[in-house]
């Protein structure tokens, strides 16, 4: 995707950098330095240490699920192995996990383990590993590119979220596994909170580059490279989750200051039925740019 500049009303192509980080150890110093602010997750610790091997990266996202991050410079068909291994690894140790979290977060984090994952990092990714990738449900792909400018670019390859919606989808789970969908929650809120949620999801979805993250056992997330919301189902309300614990849309002050409790989110609105949607949508949207 070609990258253009504009200065004062004249456009000037920036010119790919094709070494993109002048190593793998930069592009994981990068990534790990500004972690929160390109992916929305927490980092917590580089060159974490296995019984095999060293985790690139570790961190907790905005639903406290653990995150696996694996950094190559270039394509590398070994990469796909190694982040599952690491998983492997890191749910037959959960302790020493939820104990770095621990240190690093303080005692308030309780570590969601139903949605572990693992993101790979790459500027470009062979066909086999993306082939391959499409059969395990915790891996994501991004493909990443440096420009002339120090411009970085990131693009979501490929994400288990983005097949969630396939129709054949519940078929394909074991008939015992309960379904944590957008239906089961839908089934256990009134039909008054169904309708606002129904409208509220649309405009949402029509943000660009929005992906919805909804097999989640509180509610979906609606993110971009990073979460800008996650939406929690109650019987007559649903709890929004915001980045921000205030917006200056918010002049009624709606959005409740939520950093105290160290969440990856830092404000709280309560959504009812008769909340004003062109006013709540405008505090998601704020969330939203925020990731931009």
């Amino acid at each position: 995707m070609p990258i253009f500049k504009i200065e004062r009303q004249k456009v000037q192509r920036l010119g790919l950098k094709r070494d993109g980080f002048g190593s793998e150890f930069e592009l994981r110093d990068f990534f790990a330095t500004n972690l929160e602010e390109i992916l929305g997750i927490r980092f917590l610790e580089k060159e974490y240490p296995t019984t095999d091997g060293r985790i690139d990266t570790l961190g907790i996202d905005e639903n406290d699920s653990p995150v696996i991050i694996e950094y190559k410079w270039k394509e590398n068909e070994e990469v796909l192995s190694q982040g599952l291994f690491y998983l492997d690894w890191l749910l037959k140790n959960k302790k020493h996990f939820e104990l770095l979290v621990q240190s690093k977060l303080g005692g308030k984090t309780d570590v969601n383990w139903d949605q572990p994952r693992v993101i790979l990092i790459a500027q470009g990714f062979s066909r086999y590993v993306r082939a391959a990738a499409q059969r395990v449900e915790s891996v994501e792909l991004k493909t990443y590119a440096l420009y002339e400018g120090d411009v970085l670019n990131l693009e979501n390859e490929y994400s288990p979220q983005l097949e969630s919606s396939s129709p054949n989808k519940e078929k394909e789970l074991h008939e015992d596994k309960k379904i944590y969908n957008l239906n089961y929650h839908l089934n256990n809120i009134s039909p008054e909170m169904r309708k606002a949620f129904s409208e509220l999801r649309d405009r949402i979805l029509q943000l660009p580059d929005v992906e919805e993250v909804s097999e989640q056992k509180t509610g979906p997330t609606y993110r971009t490279t990073k979460s800008f919301t996650r939406l929690e189902f109650k019987k007559t309300w649903i709890q929004v989750l915001l980045r921000g614990p205030r917006y200056e849309e918010d002049a009624l002050g709606l959005v409740k200051d939520i950093t105290s409790l160290e969440y990856g989110y830092k404000g709280l609105v309560k959504f009812v039925p008769d909340t004003n949607l062109d006013y709540l949508f405008s505090l998601i949207r704020a969330s939203y740019n925020s990731t931009l």
